[in-house]
């Protein structure tokens, strides 16, 4: 899920070849909600942004387990470890 409109999300899925959907939040409900809105800051200008986490919801739609640091390349295998996949 990102804040990102459906045709960025198209040209994303496109570039990356991927064959599910991805969600977008343009009016930050969902990212509020879960708390990863934030202040962040760059070359000290202060800005709004994502903060990057995943979220294990489980089959009743309970959070099972958050992962706060997200390191894109091992990240996939952390979260099919979770699910008991690797």
């Amino acid at each position: 899920m990102s804040v990102d409109d459906e045709k960025a999300h198209q040209k994303f899925r496109s570039k990356y070849g991927l064959q599910f959907d991805l969600i977008s939040d343009t009016d930050k409900k969902v990212v509020e909600a879960y708390g990863v809105w934030v202040e962040k800051s760059m070359y000290g200008k202060k800005y709004m942004g994502i903060n990057r986490k995943t979220f294990l919801i489980d089959d009743k739609g309970k959070i099972a387990k958050i992962f706060d640091k997200v390191n894109v390349e091992q990240h996939a295998d952390e979260v099919l470890e979770a699910f008991g996949e690797k």
